[in-house]
């Protein structure tokens, strides 16, 4: 029901705003300007139109979110009812794009393109709105202690610029290394900070004068679900994040293990 709430809110919130201004339009187009009522008549009609597009039953636009509530109530099967709602709206941008074709072999350039774009668009969220609600489901309350791969690629805070470069950017192609003396994390290296150092005094800089803070933003608890965690990355725009524990690193996780991972499942699965 919350699902069903949140998706008719968008399509009532613009019938709402349509009717309100058609009555001002209704009321005083005697007494307002010309082009005033005109706006207005114009307002109320985009709004009309766009409460009954989202209205479409094609995921994920609302009319797709509320299909999908009433068979997710219906079977109380989650993936199910999200694949059979992101069907309907594969299909629906299909649709936009045979008649974005139509438009074009018509002549009629803009509206072809926007229709064929609007049509792909609806199709690419579809899928990947089903491959979502498939990824939440394969890795409900799995950890990425599961997934990291041991022992984690590390580097000495003794080491110049130069051998960071040479031996590890070159070898292994990561944007951040965890920085380790002993078995105690200091921080990471990345090749953004690496870039901020002139390349000629590289053979001269230590690893240990760029180090930086990133417990935050690199790291996840080796508990912490593996849904969370992607949701980590793609906030913060990583593809790999150190699993440390009690300031030990004890290994990485990485968006291409997740994605490996997933597929495995889904083969299993199916």
């Amino acid at each position: 029901m919350a699902e069903f709430a949140m998706a008719i809110a968008g399509p009532i919130a613009s019938i709402v705003i349509g009717a309100v201004f058609y009555l001002i339009y209704s009321w005083g187009g005697d007494y307002l300007p010309v082009p005033l009522t005109e706006v207005l008549w114009y307002l109320a009609f985009i709004n009309w139109v766009l409460a009954a597009f989202n209205l479409i039953p094609a995921y994920p636009l609302d009319g797709g979110r509320i299909l999908r509530s009433a068979l997710w109530r219906w079977k109380g099967d989650l993936s199910w009812a999200t694949h059979k709602a992101a069907n309907f709206g594969a299909g629906f941008g299909l649709v936009l794009i045979l008649l974005g074709v139509v438009h074009l072999l018509a002549g009629n350039l803009v509206g072809g393109i926007w229709h064929a774009i609007l049509g792909l668009f609806l199709r690419s969220a579809a899928q990947m709105s089903y491959q979502q609600v498939l990824m939440q489901e394969s890795f409900e309350d799995v950890p990425v202690l599961q997934l990291i791969k041991q022992p984690p690629v590390t580097v000495s805070p003794q080491i110049s610029i130069q051998e960071l470069i040479d031996d590890y950017v070159y070898s292994y192609h990561f944007k951040m290394f965890p920085v380790v003396e002993g078995d105690r994390l200091l921080g990471c290296v990345t090749t953004r900070a690496v870039k901020e150092i002139p390349r000629e005094q590289w053979s001269t800089t230590r690893v240990d004068s760029i180090i930086v803070d990133c417990a935050q933003t690199h790291a996840v608890d080796p508990h912490t679900p593996v849904t969370k965690a992607l949701n980590h990355m793609k906030k913060n725009d990583l593809s790999r994040l150190m699993v440390v524990e009690d300031g030990r690193v004890k290994g990485i996780v990485s968006l291409k293990d997740i994605l490996k991972a997933f597929s495995t499942r889904r083969e299993l699965e199916e």
